[in-house]
């Protein structure tokens, strides 16, 4: 008698897709009509009694900065995308050991926190356009290199896109907050910008994903140089974009002067929680992508990985549209607030992973609510920083909140790694732990209040 085992391949049902393709749409259809009933009764406070014509004016050419903006950022975005989409599977192609992907990931977070600390002050230094252009030359290197070779260095190219990663992580928004500053907008209008800037990264990770797999056909080796030839192309059209899209002007204040104003700045118990709140975040982002593959995979599990990953982008695109019902829609709450529980509901969906449940649409449906909570909370707390933060120190300040997360990352890698002293649940409660002490930084800048920084021009 012969005994049949069920080997079937777990997929997410396809009503998901379904599900957060029309709570995205609703969500943004719906959300002018409360959010013009909640301003009739509640004037935002940023209004300053600007006249009809002069508002319209105004709205025209917000929506054009917004449009070429978004336009750059999200192309940035599928050039981020691009080179995660294949991940293990390239480097094994290139004959790469376990140990040796270790290893690259190692030398990637390592100069992420030898270098890439530093290319925020850079970059307000130079001017945050010249920071976004060298965001693009690094992947453009980074697709020839590996056109032209048979065998590229993983190292090479692990520093050069991890360097990028850090560059994409605080070049655009500070530099869509200082153009916007000189074009005349309104604070106001930057909140908006943050959640579309969320919404249209996730959505252009779908994107690059789609474009990989498309690119990749039947051919893996074909399909892979081709990947790499689009990779050439995108960052070429990046530098052209970004050229000719905004001409900045970079600053006059010495390095001296720059230098004072960031001792000034540390005095500020502000602004240590709101980094050390940033690097938790980035932390947990970081420990989450490195794990939730294998976490699904444990114990000989079979799952279509590939159509997991979208659903997990489009729960981040769900909740970055939650973010201005929350901020200015039927009952608005404080961004402190918000954060605060936010931060409390990433931690125990952590805590539960953490545990490994063996059920897989248990976990995927966490991973899911993690990563909704998470688009809520990167542009809550970019709005955060506009208030805190000097736009003249911007990139410098989420560049230096990155280090604790980048070396805490690097510590954690090499103990798993290469000493193999811990296990990934432990990876996934030291994540949790991080959130929670998150969620205390906000509750403490909440009991603080909304106290200004000064003109540090000033100062």
């Amino acid at each position: 008698m012969t005994v049949l085992i069920d080997s079937s391949i777990w997929e997410p049902n396809p009503s998901l897709y379904f599900f957060i393709f029309i709570s995205c749409f609703f969500s943004i259809a719906f959300f002018p009509h409360f959010s013009r009933t909640n301003k009739s009764l509640s004037p935002s406070p940023f209004d300053h009694g600007i006249s009809s014509s002069s508002s319209s004016s105004s709205s025209s050419s917000l929506l054009r900065f917004q449009r070429k903006f978004l336009f750059v950022f999200s192309l940035a975005s599928v050039m981020e995308g691009l080179w995660s989409v294949f991940g293990e599977f390239e480097l094994a192609h290139y004959g790469v050991s376990k140990e040796e992907m270790a290893t690259s990931l190692c030398v990637g977070y390592g100069a992420a926190l030898l270098v890439g600390t530093f290319l925020g002050m850079i970059s307000d230094l130079i001017g945050h356009n010249k920071a976004c252009l060298i965001f693009c030359i690094l992947h453009l290197c980074v697709g020839i290199w590996k056109r032209i070779m048979p065998h590229p260095s993983i190292w090479l190219a692990s520093i050069c896109l991890s360097l990028a990663s850090s560059i994409f992580s605080f070049s655009f928004e500070a530099w869509v907050v200082v153009e916007n500053e000189k074009q005349g907008h309104g604070q106001d209008t930057l909140s908006d910008t943050f959640w579309l800037m969320t919404f249209f990264e996730s959505a252009s990770l779908i994107g690059s994903q789609v474009l990989a797999n498309w690119l990749l056909g039947s051919n893996p080796e074909t399909g892979m140089v081709s990947s790499y030839t689009a990779a050439i192309f995108l960052a070429m059209i990046g530098i052209i974009c970004i050229s000719k899209a905004w001409k900045e002007t970079t600053q006059n204040a010495p390095i001296k002067d720059y230098g004072i104003s960031y001792t000034l700045i540390f005095s500020d118990k502000r602004m240590w929680l709101l980094g050390f709140a940033h690097a938790c975040l980035q932390f947990s982002i970081a420990v989450f992508w490195i794990l939730w593959a294998p976490t699904l995979v444990a114990d000989g599990r079979a799952v279509y990985l590939g159509l997991i990953h979208p659903c997990l982008l489009g729960a981040r695109m769900l909740g970055s549209t939650v973010f201005p019902w929350l901020l200015s829609g039927p009952s608005s709450l404080r961004t402190e607030d918000c954060l605060v529980y936010a931060f409390i509901v990433l931690g125990f969906t952590l805590s539960i992973v953490a545990y490994d449940y063996q059920e897989i649409a248990i976990l995927v449906s966490l991973f899911c609510l993690f990563h909704a909570v998470v688009g809520l909370i990167i542009p809550s707390l970019a709005r955060l920083r506009t208030m805190h933060v000097p736009n003249e120190l911007r990139g410098g300040m989420i560049s230096l909140s990155l280090a604790p997360a980048n070396a805490a990352i690097l510590f954690l890698l090499m103990q798993r790694g290469y000493y193999q002293k811990i296990e990934n649940s432990t990876m996934m409660a030291f994540a949790a732990l991080g959130l929670f002490l998150a969620a205390g930084c906000m509750h403490l800048l909440k009991q603080w209040g909304k106290q200004p920084y000064q003109n540090w021009h000033e100062l």
